[in-house]
């Protein structure tokens, strides 16, 4: 599942570790990703003492069966768009179904800037996550998945149901709830990014209007826009919508 931040990826993730037959990984590049980069990002140490900083080891485990040993035929795998810098080993990929989660720009600049003041263009993954789409549909033949967080927040259901349909795994309702508080699986920045979804024990409601942004953030939010919408004509419709 790719996704850039403030995309309801975390959510995601354990809407599929809610399920009997599926381990999960939380970001494993993410160490990797600032070591290579130098980047100062909230919980900086944690995170690269947590993690391998290897991407070469890191995608070794990518390409097994999981954390947990092979034990689930269903392996999730959460990753950020922008931690896929040149460094970042890619031949783990031809192994796996991928599936692109979007959200409009306004929406995530709105809350990472809650988190993070000032994030850049790169940070927010949107131009990261298109030339990814763009790969795999050239080496595929055809676009790669797509969901759109607010069609999520609007029918999670339907929406779900949909998703697991173009899997081809079996929808479960335990999908759609998940008990409070912190998980095992959460990487260990959770406690800087992970507070609403801490408290949450499901998907949230259907979001409002989009947001009102402050200047520099408009702007940057305007030039997300192209990636976001040329990814957003091929998002998948709720199960029910799917023969209008």
């Amino acid at each position: 599942m790719w996704s850039g931040p403030r995309n309801l990826s975390t959510a995601m993730m354990y809407a599929f570790a809610a399920r009997d037959d599926c381990a999960v990984v939380d970001e494993p590049f993410y160490a990797a990703y600032l070591a290579r980069t130098g980047l100062d990002h909230p919980m900086r140490a944690a995170v690269l003492a947590a993690q391998p900083s290897d991407p070469e080891q890191v995608a070794e485990t990518l390409a097994g069966d999981g954390p947990e040993g092979g034990g689930k035929p269903l392996f999730y795998q959460k990753h950020m768009n922008q931690h896929m810098i040149d460094a970042i080993p890619r031949g783990w990929m031809a192994a796996c179904t991928h599936v692109f989660l979007i959200r409009h720009p306004a929406r995530v600049v709105a809350s990472y800037a809650k988190k993070r003041e000032g994030p850049s263009l790169a940070d927010l993954g949107f131009l990261q996550q298109a030339a990814l789409f763009d790969a795999l549909a050239q080496r595929d033949g055809t676009a790669p998945l797509v969901i759109d967080s607010t069609d999520i927040r609007a029918r999670p259901g339907p929406m779900l149901q949909s998703l697991c349909r173009a899997l081809g795994i079996p929808f479960t309702a335990a999908m759609l709830s998940w008990p409070a508080g912190p998980k095992p699986f959460d990487g260990v920045w959770a406690p800087h990014w992970y507070g609403a979804v801490h408290r949450s024990t499901g998907f949230d409601s259907a979001e409002g209007p989009l947001p009102v942004l402050e200047p520099r953030y408009q702007a940057l939010a305007e030039e997300a826009l192209p990636a976001y919408t040329r990814l957003a004509q091929y998002r998948l419709r709720p199960a029910a919508d799917e023969s209008a």
